[in-house]
């Protein structure tokens, strides 16, 4: 049982890469097969977590693996976005969020390297749920978008309001302002190391 957890956040990294090569196909089958793994990906995110707490399962690996396994999937979901429209998700807005989460990452590595505890703020928290129910509905846009399907004239009215747009930017602006918060927060650890 204790690795359930780990193999469950591997998972997602492999999910990702299958999820992008699905969602960017031009069949609306294969596009919807996409969003059914991204969604199961995201599950497991809960179900590591909670089997950890519960089964006493966490694991020093599992620290790591299960934030890195959240950043695969979400930098996947966000790279597609520019294929849906380009103007309303513009790169740079993603290329923002990518490098956001890339440093991050490298921040938590180098700390866990060199035994430090970094505190994760509340907001940071907020920052992952804005930005999965943001893809969700991004990524469900996408799919339905230009199809005749039931509930795509929703999807485009939902598009065409710029709703998404401004969304977009509410979340790459949420994204990094938590990583200056990261890097203030912790500042004392990361340029003094354990005597701080």
């Amino acid at each position: 049982m204790k690795r359930v957890p780990n193999i469950l956040s591997a998972s997602r990294i492999v999910l990702a890469p299958l999820f992008v090569l699905l969602y960017l196909q031009d069949d609306i089958v294969w596009t919807t097969l996409s969003v059914a793994v991204f969604a199961v990906a995201a599950v497991t995110d809960y179900f590591d977590g909670y089997i950890a707490r519960v089964y006493g399962a966490g694991s020093k690996l599992g620290v790591f693996l299960d934030p890195l396994a959240d950043k695969f999937l979400t930098i996947a979901g966000f790279v597609c976005l520019p294929f849906v429209d380009p103007q309303q998700f513009p790169w740079w807005a993603i290329i923002a969020i990518i490098f956001r989460d890339v440093f991050v990452t490298g921040l938590r590595f180098y700390t866990d390297r060199q035994g430090l505890m970094m505190a994760t703020s509340f907001l940071a928290k907020v920052k992952t749920f804005a930005q999965m129910v943001f893809l969700y509905v991004a990524l469900l846009t996408g799919v339905f978008i230009g199809t005749d399907v039931f509930l795509s004239s929703w999807f485009e009215a939902l598009l065409y309001s710029h709703f998404l747009e401004y969304g977009l930017y509410a979340v790459t602006f949420i994204t990094v302002y938590t990583g200056v918060e990261y890097v203030v927060t912790n500042r004392k650890q990361l340029f003094h190391g354990k005597d701080a």
